[in-house]
């Protein structure tokens, strides 16, 4: 009897792992991540893009694996900062900084920036690799905020306790999972993606795994 379709979530992030397969679950795929290859390659976040990112951790290691890989890289872009902390926002504070470490950066580096001034975005981009590395699906989200001055709140991950949805009036890290699977960049991002491997679930592009 046929298996469903797998779907490699290219990330080992645990947080990232939940919040993605709840965003998918619907799909009624079999969802892993590199965790559960043990042949799965380090891939080097070397783009100057979050889609150039994206497209590398998606098509290496579905080439690697043979499996459908969905490669995502997101981040959070700060207008009074240029745009930083970007594509670095895991590694804001350093290579191996945690995320308490990467929000304190960021509060030091705004400074006494006014609230008005201190505008931001969420930015998630999602890309999809058949077995042989052709990219089969793309997109790209953004989730709009600002940033305030002391973290609040404890849900979701990164720079979540400081990130202020403004008609809300409250932080992702207050919000909590529901309104974040709503609103959020990857919530966003993955209503997308959901729609086009429906479309190649349907097509027959995808088939499903054999016992």
């Amino acid at each position: 009897m046929p298996s469903p379709p797998l779907l490699v979530l290219g990330t080992r992030n645990e947080k990232k792992r939940e919040e993605l397969e709840g965003l998918l679950s619907s799909l009624g795929l079999r969802l892993r991540t590199l965790v559960d290859f043990p042949l799965a390659v380090e891939v080097v976040e070397d783009g100057d893009t979050f889609a150039a990112n994206a497209a590398k951790k998606a098509t290496e290691q579905a080439r690697r694996l043979g499996q459908w890989v969905l490669g995502e890289d997101s981040g959070l872009v700060v207008d009074r900062l240029d745009g930083a902390p970007g594509i670095y926002s895991a590694r804001f504070a350093g290579l191996h900084a945690t995320d308490d470490e990467n929000n304190r950066k960021l509060l030091e580096a705004l400074g006494n920036t006014t609230l008005e001034k201190r505008t931001a975005h969420y930015v998630c981009h999602a890309t999809l690799a058949d077995p042989r590395g052709n990219v089969r699906a793309d997109i790209e989200q953004v989730c709009k905020g600002r940033i305030r001055f002391r973290p609040a709140g404890t849900w979701g991950f990164g720079y979540d306790p400081l990130f202020e949805i403004v008609e809300y009036h409250r932080t992702l890290g207050l919000l909590g999972p529901h309104v974040k699977a709503a609103i959020s960049h990857r919530a966003r991002a993955m209503r997308g993606m959901k729609r086009r491997i429906e479309r190649l679930l349907e097509s027959g592009a995808w088939p499903a795994a054999r016992d």
